[in-house]
């Protein structure tokens, strides 16, 4: 069912928000949490963990929560893209389920390595945490990335220049994903790219946004979208 004006713009607008918060949630926690030498030992990861617990856990918590809000951004966009019944609107809600359950499982081990009542615990978690890392180029990010681009090239919800650069991205970690396999760790080369993809998501909450708080009557007339 196809909602009206007044329901549009606050879709619009509160999924731009939601987007700009959980964007801006992801890079405080990375701020707060830099993480341990790559090469530490179980000894030192203790130690780490002791003496950064706090940033830690609200690393933990902000990693948690902001990839649900930047959900919420992308599922709005299906929403006001009228694809909800559609193949690439099933396929962005089945990416991210699939983004969502990576960074919720990175992050119980962000949280399980400050266990230090189990001395390896500290370094079993934060290998299974690398490895983890792995599944979000090789099928998180291309999952979601890929079907929302073909949302965005099939409605007018935001500039097409957008789909084209959610395509891009979605081929990108594919490729990276691919070529990193042979790593245990991933290197900050690869890791780099996770940060390019907060730019996207971060314009395109404040583009939606926008178009929100702009929505009048004639603009919300064609037919296929909400948004002009």
């Amino acid at each position: 069912m196809r909602p009206d004006v007044s329901s549009a713009k606050k879709i619009a607008v509160r999924g731009g928000y939601a987007g700009i918060l959980g964007v801006t949630m992801i890079g405080v926690s990375f701020a707060i949490n830099s993480g341990p030498a790559a090469d530490a030992t179980s000894e030192q990861l203790i130690e780490f963990g002791r003496a950064h617990f706090s940033a830690i856990m609200w690393g933990a918590w902000l990693q948690a929560v902001g990839p649900g809000l930047i959900i919420v951004f992308a599922l709005s966009v299906v929403y006001l893209a009228e694809k909800t019944q559609s193949l690439m609107g099933w396929l962005t809600m089945f990416g991210a389920g699939v983004l969502m359950m990576v960074s919720l499982t990175e992050v119980v081990f962000y949280i399980a390595a400050l266990n230090s009542n189990y001395a390896p615990m500290a370094i079993v978690s934060n290998d299974i945490a690398h490895a983890v890392q792995h599944l979000y180029f090789i099928v998180a990010a291309p999952a979601l990335f890929f079907p929302l681009g073909a949302v965005l090239l099939g409605s007018s919800v935001l500039p097409r220049a957008f789909g084209y650069l959610a395509v891009a991205l979605g081929a990108a970690f594919l490729l990276f994903g691919v070529a990193s396999l042979m790593m245990l760790t991933l290197s900050s080369a690869v890791t780099a790219l996770a940060a390019v993809q907060a730019f996207w998501w971060l314009a395109a909450a404040i583009t939606l946004k926008r178009r929100g708080q702009k929505m009048v009557e004639p603009e919300c007339s064609r037919s296929g979208t909400l948004l002009a």
